[in-house]
């Protein structure tokens, strides 16, 4: 049984790993007690509620970027910055259901896709260049365009509006960098770049960016549209994604209406994938390998230590079966956790310990950003203190991973695949 309580009120597949998941491959140990049934039922209110508490507080964000183009100062630019992290606290945690979820994973570019070639967006340093072999559009600055080419064609951008930005510029020409959507373009409206390498600073875009009577950078009233567009459609992709999970949802559906013993090897497949080869890899290790700051996650606000956290808190509840929503309500009920203890406690004791000590570690990276050592400042190279605290964490889920590997052998779901890195596997490949 799913229980509420309170006051109030997760790239494709990894390694194909939906495919493997059949109901031939597994052969779950009987159990006293808990239905794995069960265990996906928890799985699926828990993602309803963590996609609902992401939905609310986009809500909320884009509440107040619409106070910021009203009013621009000072004032209602912090407002909209503060409201940007908070909707970014119950999102992180949903990343554990992107991999073995393709609903999921076909869904998330739009909404959390990175690194982005932010020249596509609007105006850039003349550090950061003119050109790129790779990327045409790589200062297209379509704020201050109304007309861009997108491979050899001409195209209308008079009108900054979300079918415009999903369905034109998202991926243009094909470019997974040319990223015009989600978080991390709002990001960027909101602080500009971080202009500040390894040393401290966020960006520092000012709010006269929005102020059309005493206008800076140029464009001010494309940059407000722009911004409000890319809000509104975040809005309207987690709607989607909330109902997904809802009770008629075919995320849920898919989940619970194909075999449970698979579905089980969903859970397991989003905790692994997510533990090593996104998170410990490509997220943490590569940037760390490069001290490279454009490796950082949330690298325009400086917040990338509390995305990294809150991937680990989603990975640890979803174990557990038992995530706290926003308003302090909890929602919990049968876990993996308990199918695995039934099956091998000791398996059990030492995962959740690790879990644990992951958090903790991601928790220590995170006190020494808010006490003023960003997290790109940590990776910087010559910071050892920094590079360690980093690579605790990455150590951590490397850990982890190990145990959820041992967790899934107990289980007997034998061909499940988490997703690699080469900075974790292969770290010559990264200098080549």
């Amino acid at each position: 049984m799913i229980r509420t309580t309170g006051t109030g009120q997760g790239r494709l597949a990894a390694l194909a790993a939906a495919a493997l998941l059949t109901a031939a491959a597994f052969a779950l140990p009987a159990r006293a007690e808990t239905d794995p049934k069960a265990v996906l039922e928890t799985y699926a209110e828990i993602a309803k509620a963590k996609y609902e508490d992401s939905l609310d507080t986009a809500k909320a964000l884009d509440a107040a970027i619409e106070a910021l183009i009203a009013n621009p100062s000072e004032e209602t630019l912090a407002a909209a910055r503060d409201a940007w992290k908070a909707a970014r606290i119950p999102y992180q945690q949903t990343e554990v259901y992107r991999f073995g979820n393709p609903i999921v994973d076909d869904w998330e570019g739009r909404v959390n896709a990175w690194p982005l070639d932010e020249g596509l967006i609007d105006y850039v340093d003349a550090g950061y260049g003119t050109e790129s072999d790779e990327n045409t559009l790589y200062t297209a600055n379509v704020i201050a365009n109304t007309s861009i080419e997108i491979n050899g064609e001409t195209v209308d951008a008079t009108e900054i509006t979300p079918e415009f930005l999903s369905g034109t510029l998202q991926e243009a020409g094909d470019i997974e960098a040319n990223v015009a959507t989600g978080y991390h373009a709002i990001e960027f409206l909101l602080w500009g770049q971080d202009l500040n390498g390894t040393g401290p600073g966020a960006g520092n875009r000012p709010y006269t960016d929005f102020d059309t009577a005493n206008c800076t950078g140029g464009h001010c009233d494309r940059r407000a549209a722009y911004l409000s567009a890319a809000s509104d459609l975040l809005v309207t992709d987690l709607e989607e994604m909330a109902a997904n999970w809802g009770p008629e949802g075919e995320a849920r559906k898919s989940l619970l209406e194909g075999d449970v013993n698979a579905g089980i090897g969903v859970i397991l497949t989003g905790m692994g994938s997510l533990s090593y080869g996104e998170l410990a890899g490509e997220r943490m290790k590569l940037g760390l390998l490069l001290h490279d700051p454009e490796e950082e996650h949330d690298c325009f606000s400086d917040n990338t230590h509390s995305s990294h956290l809150n991937d680990a808190l989603g990975i640890r509840n979803v174990y557990h079966g038992s995530y706290t929503r926003v308003d302090g309500t909890k929602v919990e009920g049968p876990s993996v956790a308990d199918l695995v203890k039934e099956t091998d406690a000791a398996i059990d004791a030492e995962l959740s310990a690790k879990l644990d000590t992951t958090v903790a570690a991601m928790e220590a990276m995170a006190r020494r950003a808010e006490g003023g050592e960003a997290y790109d400042q940590q990776i910087g190279e010559g910071n050892a203190e920094g590079n360690a605290a980093v690579q605790a964490a990455i150590d951590g889920l490397v850990d982890q991973t190990r145990s959820i590997e041992r967790a899934v052998a107990a289980l007997k779901l034998d061909s499940i695949a988490f997703e690699g890195s080469d900075s974790l596997d292969s770290p010559d490949k990264v200098f080549q």
